[in-house]
């Protein structure tokens, strides 16, 4: 496991072998395989409505990151071709690379949108994503897709890495004109705003729900180009709705629009909230 080495050993094992746990602090859900390991197949994708992969760990995975992103933007009226996922605990992208599904999956033509995730990367795992972001977008672009940078976040342990992850990914992103959702950065809003939100799970490193839910509400903007705070107080899991404070949900919702504001790469999306401010 290549994507954060300077992790507690103990804290490593745990994360390997908690490979289909869902550490949300709100419930005892977990998520379906299938937003873990898309089955392999030579199928295209289809032609109408938007296609997204993607690729990383745990921290995608957790709380079915990719299902509650695709609920929301199927009740936003947003048509969906597919969205999948090649997600393995403990990946990094240097073993995404040589692993044979995520390559033959990756090689379809038709994707919209690929979603990289590797670990922290604040220190040893920065040189990966510097070195393997720019090799995949080489392939995603030739299947006429955008690559995207998922920008996560260090373990609670590791707080002080946090501008470290967010100078790794961000430079990640520009190096090969990609997008950049800057989740880490929208987590750091939302404590601003209120520092007793539990964004971290129980292992204090994978999301709890609310992580999983602003990390969706970040990607969700940008994708869409919508008014976060049009959305309804609820967090449209895949294993059911849950409803949260309407004061909570706008905290989050605000905390998204400031991290995308101050960090999207996309001019569109900052062009579009200067708009409505």
């Amino acid at each position: 496991m290549r994507f954060h080495t300077t992790l507690p050993r103990l804290l490593i094992i745990f994360i390997i072998f908690s490979v289909f746990t869902s550490c949300s602090d709100m419930e005892n859900k977990t998520e379906p395989d299938y937003y873990q390991i898309t089955p392999l197949t030579n199928e295209p994708l289809p032609e109408q409505g938007l296609n997204i992969l993607f690729i990383g760990n745990s921290l995608t995975y957790s709380n079915g990151l990719p299902g509650i992103l695709e609920r929301m933007l199927i009740l936003a009226d947003i048509e969906i071709g597919k969205i999948e996922s090649q997600t393995l605990g403990g990946y990094g992208l240097p073993d995404h690379w040589d692993r044979t599904e995520t390559r033959a999956r990756l090689d379809v033509s038709g994707w919209d949108i690929v979603v990289l995730q590797q670990g922290p990367s604040a220190t040893e795992g920065r040189p990966y994503l510097l070195e393997y972001v720019p090799l995949f977008d080489t392939e995603i672009k030739q299947s006429g897709g955008k690559t995207a940078l998922y920008m996560v976040w260090p373990a609670k342990s590791r707080f002080f890495d946090f501008p470290g992850v967010s100078d790794s990914y961000e430079s990640a992103a520009k190096l090969v004109d990609g997008l950049l959702y800057p989740v880490g950065e929208a987590w750091l809003a939302a404590w601003r705003r209120n520092p007793s939100i539990s964004l971290y799970g129980s292992d204090n490193f994978h999301p709890s729900l609310l992580g999983t839910y602003l990390a969706a509400l970040t990607m969700f903007e940008q994708i869409s180009g919508m008014e976060l705070n049009d959305l309804p107080p609820v967090i449209p899991a895949v294993n059911g709705d849950v409803n949260i404070e309407p004061a909570l949900a706008k905290i989050l919702q605000d905390s998204a629009k400031e991290a995308n504001l101050n960090f999207a790469l996309d001019s569109a999306i900052k062009n579009t909230q200067n708009n409505t401010l």
